[in-house]
């Protein structure tokens, strides 16, 4: 048998085994009332955006051409990076096509052989991968939780420096991460503090930048990483930190040194996307009082919601099954959410990530939260209602 032959036949034992446990996915464009996608401020069809990308378009075309290194570069992104630097109250920042990249870039040049990242047990795979991919050693501690970080610290030999890794907003149970906490913790054991605001930034904070500007923990926190393709309705991603950081990452980042760069139209409707943010505040306060609103309506219809307040609502279930079926029979109604399972959740924890957004209104969310209760009791008992 051939060497494709036998990649072939385990892949196939594979696929078969993930239908089998029903976690295979399905590519389906959007339908219906958006409750599952990041595009929490609809910036990605606000008029001043799209027309801001069309300008980009026009002037810069349809791709940069090559890495920011070679022809790539353009006035747009420089100008864009100093912004949000400002935006974010750092002295420099740095644009990537994707959040991914991005946590990539971070977490594989500035941690070094000798050093060790320790890493929140629930953040997302982008930074699950750099931490694996980076030359120092890994310790994962469980989520949110300081004092075992605390212990994790000070029992983990190091040789080098100590990185901590955590989300400011956790994107599958819409959770809030200590980072005042963690802020203390990192200046007494003098640690560097890494800040993924992929699910924050351009909601919290008296000026829309994240939950670093809103618990006030700017000053503890050497890098931050700002994703734009959520909240700001864009795409690509920015770290923001100090000048010689950030100087460092153009140097000797790879994932910065050998990509291609963002086609100079997102630099454009990036901007225009940071002005809304700072011209329309009631988007960002409309977006929470939405979200406290059907946390409420979903426990005054018997279940059981995570505490906290943001945007993200989760619905845990638990089987995949039933998660599936549930997701489905809200889609037959008209409402676009879907089932999360395993590997992108622990087994068990299957939900519905239900993400608000602001062209949604309390009318809307109310039919929702009755049509969620009607499918969980139709599709059998679980710990999503409570006793």
């Amino acid at each position: 048998m051939s060497a494709a032959s036998q990649l072939e036949a385990r892949l196939r034992d594979r696929l078969a085994q993930l239908r089998a446990d029903n976690l295979t996915r399905v590519m389906r464009p959007p339908a219906g009332v958006d409750l599952s996608s990041n595009d929490y401020l609809q910036l990605s069809m606000h008029p001043a955006v799209t027309a801001a990308f069309a300008a980009g378009l026009a002037a810069g075309g349809a791709g940069s051409t090559g890495s920011r290194l070679l022809r790539g570069e353009r006035t747009a992104f420089s100008a864009l990076e100093q912004r949000f630097a400002a935006f974010k109250g750092t002295e420099r920042s740095l644009f990537f096509s994707s959040g991914y990249l991005a946590n990539l870039a971070v977490l594989t040049t500035l941690p070094e052989a000798g050093d060790v990242i320790f890493s929140d047990a629930l953040n997302h795979a982008s930074l699950i991968d750099a931490a694996r991919l980076s030359r120092a050693g890994r310790v994962v501690f469980p989520h949110n939780d300081v004092e075992a970080l605390g212990r994790l610290l000070d029992q983990t030999p190091c040789a080098g420096l100590r990185f901590v890794v955590v989300e400011s907003l956790f994107s599958m149970d819409g959770d809030v991460a200590p980072l005042g906490a963690y802020a203390r913790l990192c200046r007494e054991r003098q640690a560097v503090l890494v800040v993924d605001e992929a699910h924050a930034v351009g909601i919290f904070g008296a000026t829309g930048s994240g939950l670093v500007e809103e618990l006030g923990v700017g000053s503890d926190v050497t890098v931050t990483v700002n994703t734009a393709g959520k909240a700001l309705g864009v795409g690509g991603a920015f770290v923001a930190g100090p000048g010689w950081l950030i100087e460092y990452l153009v140097q000797r980042a790879r994932p910065f040194v050998f990509s291609t760069a963002a086609p100079p139209a997102m630099a454009w409707a990036l901007g225009a996307s940071l002005d809304v943010v700072r011209d329309e505040p009631e988007r960002r306060a409309r977006l929470r009082s939405l979200a406290a609103h059907l946390r409420g309506r979903l426990r005054e219809a018997g279940l059981n919601v995570a505490p906290g307040d943001s945007h993200i609502v989760p619905v845990q279930i638990g089987p995949n099954d039933v998660a599936l079926a549930v997701a489905d029979a809200l889609q037959a109604e008209g409402f676009d959410v879907r089932a999360i399972r395993p590997p992108t959740v622990p087994d068990g924890t299957s939900r519905l990530r239900v993400s608000i957004n602001t062209s949604l209104d309390e009318a809307v969310l109310d039919r929702f939260a009755r049509l969620v209760l009607a499918a969980l009791k139709e599709a059998g008992p679980c710990s999503a209602v409570s006793s």
